[in-house]
């Protein structure tokens, strides 16, 4: 099987469950050692271990990337246990459902500190060590955030979790824009919905199926939707791609 990412160092953030576990296993399936970062430090570890069972190379750092001050140590954790880091993928991500009027102070603050300040010092905190490491001026530098189709489309009673997506994706392209010359490279993902724990509930109710049934194509996409897209970023592929979004969805956004 193909290896593009053979001797590569990686980090996925919200790596304990959904998304960033699928990531942490495909960047690994394709050669790159990985540092897996969440705030259930619990769950890692079984993830390791499963990443190690299959001959890869894996360790677990506890981190919460509300507490920005934490971020640069724990990537220096990872690092120290795997050597330089070449790829970040800072997926943590959380969703916040309710409308305008009874949305609390404290669950918007939550989204844009997950969603966006998460993401912000995540990529100025890699991009440092990527920088000190000569990784990003050997052209291996590879920063990859996850947004979402609700960056570009108004989901009713998700206002402030699109806002945020919204603003994720114009820190890739800022970001992309300032670090252009140091050839690091930083671009985005935008999926659609996939069924993961956190909406699993919700798909499973008559109002989920119904939106399910509004979909072009009347499904979900499956945990495996991303990959293609993840490894290409990730990899030797990105080397000419700089703040670019790409949308994965199914047609869900037609």
């Amino acid at each position: 099987m193909a290896r593009p990412l053979e001797g590569k160092v990686a980090v996925v953030t919200g790596a304990s469950s959904g998304l960033g576990r699928r990531f942490a296993h495909v960047l690994s399936d394709a050669g790159a050692a990985v540092a897996l970062m969440a705030r259930r430090a619990d769950r890692l570890e079984a993830e390791v271990q499963a990443i190690e069972a299959k001959g890869g190379r894996a360790v677990a750092v506890a981190l919460d990337v509300v507490d920005v001050a934490a971020i640069g140590p724990a990537l220096d954790q990872a690092q120290a246990a795997l050597g330089p880091m070449t790829i970040m993928v800072n997926n943590a991500g959380v969703s916040a459902d309710g409308m305008a009027l009874d949305l609390s102070v404290e669950e918007w603050d939550q989204t844009f500190n997950v969603n966006v300040r998460g993401v912000y010092f995540g990529a100025r905190e890699a991009a440092r060590r990527m920088i000190d490491s000569g990784v990003a001026q050997a052209g291996d530098a590879r920063i990859v955030n996850i947004a979402s189709i609700a960056a570009f489309e108004v989901l009713p009673g998700l206002t402030a979790y699109c806002a945020s997506k919204a603003s994720t994706v114009m820190v890739t392209k800022g970001l992309a824009r300032e670090w252009a010359r140091q050839q690091i490279a930083v671009n985005a993902i935008c999926p659609g919905y996939i069924e993961t724990e956190i909406n699993a509930e919700w798909f499973a109710s008559e109002g989920g199926q119904r939106q399910i049934n509004s979909f072009p194509r009347r499904r979900l996409l499956d945990e495996r939707a991303l990959d293609d897209a993840l490894l290409m970023l990730a990899g030797p592929a990105a080397r000419f791609m700089t703040g670019s979004l790409i949308t994965v969805d199914d047609g869900q956004t037609l």
